[in-house]
C-alpha cells in the first residue's frame, strides 16, 4: 500500500477495545478494507479487496465467527 494512500486512511477502533491492544480498520477508496495493529502503526496494514471485505463483514454480522 502506498504511503500517500495509507496516510489518508481514517482508521477506526472498536468502542469495545479498552486495553489498547486492538485492531483498527479503514475503508479503502475501492470499497475494500484495511486492518492494522493498534500497538504497532509502523507495520504495513493488511489490505483486502472489495469482494473479500464485503464477505468478511457479512460473515461477522451473521455471527459466523462466534464460538
Amino acid at each position: 500500500m502506498a504511503d500517500a494512500l495509507r496516510s489518508e486512511l481514517l482508521f477506526r477502533r472498536s468502542s469495545r477495545c479498552s486495553q489498547g491492544g486492538c485492531v483498527e480498520v479503514a475503508l479503502l477508496p475501492d470499497g475494500g478494507g484495511a486492518v492494522r495493529d493498534s500497538t504497532d502503526r509502523t507495520r504495513e496494514p493488511l489490505a483486502f479487496g472489495k469482494r473479500e471485505w464485503v464477505y468478511f463483514v457479512s460473515s461477522v454480522k451473521n455471527d459466523e465467527f462466534d464460538l
